[in-house]
């Protein structure tokens, strides 16, 4: 059996229901939001329909969404992506089992969205659930109830065709709280952090036996935990986010659910059921060891924030699930965590949406599981919204080089180059090492490397126009700004990011590691910083399998094959 692993849609519907799309108008989001984004908006609407075409080709019918089908969970879009997915199953009887995702809805009440949509003039109209929403920069403000996102009430029984209720074809069905799928009869109280607020709040997790011998166990990892203070409970204020949270907030808040999968995993193993566990949260560090590095060279990231803990990983991996898929993070990523005879392996699935686009197909054999990563590099219609683009861009005098891509997967490459310049440096990285970025080359840190003096940011240009500039031909020549976005592609891709980097970068890379990694340099300073920097991108180069793998079922070892099926590379986890 074939099961293919898909994750983050983030479905948008640019013919839209909205409100926005009128008479020649489509729903088009801006360029400038989508730059500023983890993710891309517009090109959501035919990328899915390119990943389930894809899927159909390989005649692959059981499909596992973890999480994030829709843009933002607003009602017109939930209603278009799931009468998508739901043709998909007419046509080509494909069956979905899916989990919620942090941007499907939100808490009991739900929450207000707000978007920018572009004229065709270029200029933005707002499109809000919010009466009281200003409209900003935008020449025009639509209010509409079409976009306000829904919360547990709504937004599950809207997806409710992905198994969080009992079908008639399947061979078992279950949830934490019994056999009754109703959702009334699957919730729980949650406390704030000072005991003194209680909510009651759903739990969308549920167990499917879709085919027999097959147990596909999707966990909730939600967590609204409501803040401390008796506030409004209809108010999105008025709880955590679960963004950030993840299962991080899982021990504390749903001990409930861990209870239940130790059960799961008891029963599959003592039935001879083959158990597959998926949320759309990390349950491993998806960073691979990397966390100290990284709060070194940039503190507080949201992947740090997004990290679960070593302590959470020991108590899902004591469940006795063996095997769970992730999204969330758009990354695709293989992590192994083990605790004595406890191991866990967290396969991180990639979004179409997110550099790189791509989803998991996995296959069960006797005793393991194989897993081939599937690039969707091809999606026709990828570049609809670009006349648009362009239109913006030179209304608002800045770039359209990303409507200069030849592909989707080129176009997520050249989006991904955007948001280093948009999001990351400005809003992750220390002030002083985003603003050397754009001035120094890789010949430049050639020369740091061989500076036995430790230097701060603001001694660096100095430093550098009082020495010989030597060679800056070849890889020397090339912007730091430039290693910075391969740096984040193989941040995001791992093994697949090497397919958008030329192999003389990658030495280039290497070299530059080994002689920063030559001198030792004071904590802090600016060498050290960069050896860090130069550390995690090696560790990256060199991680576990992230492509094509299989998991040894018994013993947890990842083990990577080339095309003739010769193990290349294992991991196990081991420290």
């Amino acid at each position: 059996m074939k099961i293919a692993v898909i994750a983050d849609p983030h479905f948008h519907d640019i013919d839209n229901r909205q409100g926005v799309a009128r008479g020649d108008r489509v729903a088009i989001r801006t360029l400038a939001d989508t730059n500023a984004s983890t993710r891309v908006f517009n090109e959501s609407f035919h990328a899915t329909r390119a990943l389930l075409d894809d899927i159909v080709r390989r005649g692959i019918s059981l499909v596992v969404v973890a999480g994030d089908l829709t843009d933002d969970g607003q009602q017109s879009t939930m209603a278009a992506a799931t009468a998508l997915f739901a043709d998909y199953s007419r046509r080509f009887g494909l069956r979905f089992v899916g989990t919620p995702g942090n941007h499907d809805l939100y808490a009991i009440h739900g929450r207000h969205q707000s978007k920018r949509f572009l004229n065709p003039d270029g200029l933005p109209t707002l499109v809000t659930s919010d009466p009281d929403m200003g409209r900003g920069n935008s020449v025009e403000r639509i209010v509409s109830a079409e976009m306000y996102c829904g919360g547990y009430g709504s937004a599950i029984p809207a997806m409710e065709t992905f198994g969080f209720f009992r079908s008639k074809g399947d061979v078992h069905w279950e949830c934490p709280f019994g056999q009754d799928d109703a959702l009334e009869a699957r919730s729980f109280e949650i406390v704030s952090a000072d005991g003194q607020t209680r909510r009651r709040m759903v739990d969308a997790s549920f167990l499917v036996e879709p085919v027999e011998g097959l147990w596909l166990l999707s966990i909730d990892a939600n967590v609204f935990e409501p803040k401390n203070g008796d506030l409004d409970p209809a108010l999105e204020k008025s709880y955590h986010d679960s963004t950030d949270a993840g299962w991080n907030s899982m021990p504390r808040n749903k001990g409930f659910v861990l209870d239940w999968m130790r059960d799961v995993a008891t029963r599959a193993k003592a039935s001879g059921k083959q158990l597959i566990a998926f949320s759309h949260y990390p349950i491993i560090d998806p960073l691979n060891g990397t966390s100290a590095d990284e709060a070194r060279l940039l503190n507080d990231t949201s992947f740090l924030r997004r990290t679960p803990r070593p302590e959470v990983s020991q108590v899902a991996a004591a469940t006795g699930i063996k095997v769970h898929f992730s999204g969330h993070l758009h990354i695709n990523d293989t992590a192994v965590f083990r605790d004595g005879d406890d191991w866990l392996v967290n396969i991180a699935v990639p979004s179409m949406v997110g550099f790189p686009p791509a989803y998991k197909i996995v296959e069960i054999e006797e005793g393991r599981m194989d897993i081939e990563t599937v690039t969707v590099a091809d999606v026709p219609g990828y570049d609809a919204a670009f006349p648009l683009y362009r239109v913006e861009a030179a209304w608002e005098g800045t770039s359209a080089a990303v409507t200069e891509a030849a592909n989707h997967a080129d176009f997520l490459s050249r989006h991904l180059a955007e948001m280093v310049r948009h999001r990351y440096l400005p809003k992750e990285w220390p002030q002083d090492l985003a603003g050397l970025v754009p001035q120094l080359t890789l010949g430049d840190l050639d020369r740091l490397a061989g500076c036995n003096a430790p230097l701060t940011a603001s001694d660096t240009l100095p430093f550098l126009a009082s020495i010989d500039e030597g060679d800056r031909d070849g890889w020397r020549a090339l912007p730091f700004f430039e290693m910075v976005v391969d740096w984040y592609r193989l941040r995001k891709g791992r093994e697949i990011g090497l397919d958008f980097i030329a192999p003389e970068r990658i030495a280039a890379y290497r070299h530059l590691a080994g002689c920063f990694k030559a001198g030792a340099r004071p904590d802090g300073s600016l060498q050290d910083r960069l050896s860090a920097f130069m550390r995690m991108m090696v560790d990256w180069l060199e991680s576990a399998p992230s492509r094509d793998f299989s998991v040894d079922l018994s013993t947890g070892e990842v083990t990577a094959r080339d095309h003739l099926g010769r193990t290349v590379r294992r991991h196990t986890g081991a420290a």
